[in-house]
């Protein structure tokens, strides 16, 4: 059966809190397998007999919806996918100069050529955006938090879900999983 990794939308921020223990006993009790958790930022690895990541995806999110009591949107990438995408990014020089911190906006589709044109033309200080394969490079020269280019706003320019990620992390999901 093959292996999926899963980046949850929203869990264990904003009140809206999981135990990743009980996360991984619900999807193990709704059929996955090899139920793995890294962080508590809802990043999961799963076997499924489904053969395709939107399957995958739908079926997540209607499982951990229904068990955490709040929509809980999943976007799915296979460990070739996860690899292939943390090496588009990692091909990409630095947009910023000095000292810089990169995030990843995950979606849930490829992001439309308009958007994609806006977001690769972002220039506002210390933030600069590209697109990359189903996702949204993010190079932060201040703090995440006071940045202007925020999930939200990717989310208006694009249309898809996207969930951000710190580029380490994804890194770290992408090789601890890698052979799944």
């Amino acid at each position: 059966m093959p292996g999926y990794v899963a980046f949850l939308r929203a869990v264990n921020v904003s009140g809206r809190f999981v135990k990743m223990a009980e996360l991984r006993a619900a999807l193990e009790s709704a059929g996955f397998l090899d139920v793995e958790t890294h962080i508590q930022s809802g990043n999961v690895a799963v076997t499924s007999r489904r053969r395709s990541t939107a399957r995958v995806a739908a079926e997540l999110a209607g499982v951990l919806t229904d068990w955490a009591g709040f929509e809980v949107p999943c976007i799915v990438r296979t460990p070739a996918e996860l690899a292939a995408l943390v090496d588009e990014v990692d091909a990409i020089p630095p947009l910023l100069p000095g000292p810089t911190k990169r995030y990843l906006a995950i979606a849930d589709g490829p992001v439309p050529a308009p958007a994609g044109e806006r977001l690769d033309a972002w220039s506002t200080d210390g933030e600069r955006a590209r697109v990359v394969t189903g996702a949204v490079l993010a190079e932060l020269g201040k703090g995440f938090h006071a940045s202007t280019l925020t999930n939200a706003r990717i989310e208006r320019m694009t249309g898809l879900t996207t969930t951000w990620r710190d580029l380490g992390v994804v890194r770290a999901v992408a090789e601890k999983w890698s052979d799944r």
